[in-house]
């Protein structure tokens, strides 16, 4: 069975897995040399790590009884995608409206602001220019087809 394979099949495990519960949503599948599997969860509200761990038990034992790998050569690691993680889906952008991000578009252009809004094709960040009284605020309407990766920026 070939990587993409099992790659799909651990993604049919993962999705099935949470389908009875709506506020989750699979992120993405990865499969990592030595047999390390990393399934990236979310929910709209933030994801419990009682969450990782009871879906991490039951996909655990799924994918040892779907046999993709020899008995106890693999590793499971369900969790949310951390910051490094660029956004994915329309609705990590959804649950990010109001954060800073760092938006890197397939031309090179990088545009830093608030994620003020987030449709079916376009997003919408508000970059801040200069200092003091020479600061000026550019809105920017975004189509998605036009990003590269979208990061969420932290700020202290």
């Amino acid at each position: 069975m070939t990587i993409e394979q099992k790659t799909a099949q651990i993604t049919r495990l993962a999705t099935a897995l949470i389908s009875d519960q709506p506020e989750l949503f699979l992120v993405d599948v990865k499969l990592k040399p030595g047999n390390k599997i990393q399934v990236l969860l979310d929910a709209d509200a933030g994801l419990p790590l009682s969450t990782c761990v009871a879906c991490n038990r039951t996909l655990y034992k799924q994918v040892e009884e779907a046999g993709l790998f020899p008995p106890g050569e693999f590793e499971l690691e369900v969790s949310s995608p951390g910051l490094d993680e660029p956004l994915k889906l329309p609705r990590q952008y959804s649950k990010n409206i109001g954060r800073q991000v760092e938006v890197l578009l397939k031309d090179g252009r990088k545009i830093t602001g608030k994620l003020l809004t987030t449709g079916d094709a376009v997003i919408g960040v508000e970059e801040t220019r200069g200092k003091g009284k020479k600061q000026e605020i550019v809105s920017h309407t975004i189509q998605t087809d036009h990003i590269k990766t979208t990061k969420i920026q932290i700020v202290f």
